[in-house]
């Protein structure tokens, strides 16, 4: 497989350093991408150097996952309008921990396979690198105006730059010479946003006597819309099930506008260039199908969570958005019930006042569902309200403990797809 003529198939090539193409070509190559610790979990803005990592593994080479326990303590100004928050040490462990706990999901470690991944902390080689040795040893090779000239520093000038973050592309550009040096690392992966950085660590290599090295970067991912990748209503769309749930994280990529689910597929499917082709070319003939959407969020969602997960989050949908009964979603957990509703507007009751009988129609309008009796009693002679996915066949229904979910929980649902979830203490 030549991987650079795949990914510049799929658009995932922006710059590239001459004679990448022919060392991936020529042998194995070890090549690595970093992960900024800034949390816990990692979010679907880190699939694409996820994805470039299992890609060169996939294609025989052997990736290196750098998680930045060092530079994390200083913050990249790549992209950035303003100087972040540093975190603590504390923090910045746990981070990396978690960090590797999930990209151990995507690429394959060991000693046993010739290209087995290798996880490395920057924080290993600078926790006892004084600083008089590293303005010695890394900073006499780099001029001012060399780092003066990238545009991760110029961006920021006016708004103002630390000599904190000035020297972060001098801090990565020597992880690039250290792993070139220690682990024959010869190619460095990463966002268009990290090409300054990236050629500062070839450049270091290059001053320093090192071996070969090379680089890539790809395009920032954006949506048509203009409005940043990453993130749904609630933030970020992160890989952690706790964060987003495994149904919520489906959601995101099924609710994708048709000209961003070709762009994703290009960038995060493994099917191959001509059968994503193909498949955009049939859903362009039914779009309402929306099969594009399907694909790759049942690829993606397999990918990060599991296939009983893709399972769950389709049956979830089809109790929110299809054609399901009562017994599917009284079939459900608290747990999955709840995570098919994040987001779902609730109202509380009482379960005194079921043991009483409660009336529907007053109900929901004390508690804003409807803005009176009249309407809700419209709606209902209408056929278009329904209590745990049964319609509502009289005005005069009572409410009562058996209709709970879960001991606790109704759901109730004004035409095809407006719920509200009743919380009943």
């Amino acid at each position: 497989m030549n991987l650079i003529k795949e990914l510049q198939e799929r658009g995932l090539i922006q710059d590239i350093m001459p004679g990448t193409e022919e060392q991936l070509e020529k042998e194995m190559t070890s090549g690595y991408v970093g992960f900024d610790p800034t949390a816990d979990s990692l979010h679907v803005g880190n699939l694409v150097p996820i994805t470039l990592l299992m890609r060169l593994q996939r294609a025989g080479h052997k990736p290196f996952a750098l998680v930045g326990g060092a530079t994390g303590m200083i913050g990249d100004p790549s992209g950035k309008s303003a100087e972040r928050n540093l975190l603590d040490m504390d923090t910045i462990t746990k981070n990396c921990e978690g960090i590797k706990r999930q990209l151990a999901r995507f690429i394959s470690f060991g000693e046993d396979i010739p290209n087995g991944a290798v996880m490395v902390n920057n924080y290993d080689w600078f926790k006892n690198f004084s600083f008089l040795d590293f303005i010695r040893d890394a900073g006499k090779h780099i001029s001012v105006n060399y780092m003066m000239a990238k545009d991760s520093v110029q961006k920021r000038l006016e708004t103002g730059l630390s000599f904190t973050e000035f020297t972060y592309q001098l801090i990565q550009g020597y992880d690039y010479y250290h792993l070139n040096k220690e682990n024959n690392v010869k190619l460095q992966m990463g966002g268009a946003d990290q090409w300054g950085n990236i050629v500062t660590g070839t450049e270091l290599i290059r001053r320093k006597g090192g071996s070969d090295a090379f680089a890539f970067t790809c395009p920032l991912v954006t949506k048509s819309d203009g409005s940043k990748f990453g993130k749904s209503e609630q933030g970020n769309v992160w890989l952690d099930a706790e964060r987003t749930s495994p149904y919520q994280f489906y959601q995101f990529w099924l609710k994708q506008a048709d000209d961003d689910a070709a762009k994703f597929s290009m960038i995060f499917s493994f099917r191959p260039v001509e059968d994503i082709k193909a498949l955009i070319e049939e859903h362009k003939t039914a779009p309402h199908q929306r099969k594009l959407q399907k694909a790759l969020a049942e690829e993606l969602t397999i990918m990060v969570h599991s296939k009983e997960d893709l399972e769950f989050a389709q049956k979830a949908s089809d109790i929110l958005f299809g054609q399901s009964t009562v017994d599917a979603l009284r079939a459900l957990n608290e747990k999955q019930l709840l995570e098919v509703m994040d987001g779902v507007p609730q109202v509380s009751g009482t379960k005194e006042a079921l043991r009483e009988g409660l009336d529907l129609i007053s109900f929901l309008a004390d508690r804003g569902v409807f803005s009176s009796k009249g309407e809700a009693r419209k709606m209902i002679q209408n056929g278009g309200l329904s209590l745990n996915k049964e319609k509502i066949a009289g005005a005069e229904f009572i409410l009562k403990e058996e209709h709970l979910l879960n001991e606790k929980y109704m759901l109730i649902q004004k035409g095809k797809s407006n719920y509200t979830l009743a919380i009943f203490n």
